[in-house]
């Protein structure tokens, strides 16, 4: 299964929202594992390893090319 990287999340503005308004109110520590529970169930959905890794290279070099 490749990796769609083209936007293709219907509402895409509404779903931002609701990612932010689940982070509200926990600490930065709830938070950080809020969103690691996400991406592993998530990546449990997708359940296909070349792709997944696939997105994990993505994210890490996105991460890296980013300047503080």
């Amino acid at each position: 299964m490749p990796l769609i990287r083209t936007p293709n999340i219907p509402d895409h503005d509404g779903f931002y929202e609701e990612l932010i308004d689940a982070q509200r109110d926990l600490s930065d520590e709830q938070a950080e594992m809020f969103v690691a529970k996400l991406a592993l169930i998530l990546a449990n959905h997708v359940g296909d390893r070349a792709t997944l890794s696939e997105a994990i290279r993505l994210a890490r070099d996105n991460t890296l090319a980013v300047r503080p």
